[in-house]
């Protein structure tokens, strides 16, 4: 995005090596674009702007649990 600021977010590089290959073949361009994606669902869920089945958010922490980030 133009104009868009951005700050650097450390992780572990064994996590990071495990992103690549679970986004590899998708739609991610980056470990970066995948983890953006992860923190802004997270955040929406938080905040209630996303209304998802308890099924979809036990997949989507599963997920993040399965990556580490949990």
């Amino acid at each position: 995005m133009k104009n868009q600021k951005y700050t650097t977010i450390s992780i572990p590089v064994q996590l990071g090596e495990k992103i690549k290959k679970h986004i590899k073949g998708t739609g991610f361009q980056s470990v970066s674009d995948y983890v953006i994606f992860i923190i802004r669902e997270m955040l929406s869920l938080e905040s209630g702007k996303k209304t998802l089945s308890e099924d979809d958010k036990l997949k989507i922490i599963n997920k993040l649990k399965a990556l580490g980030y949990m």
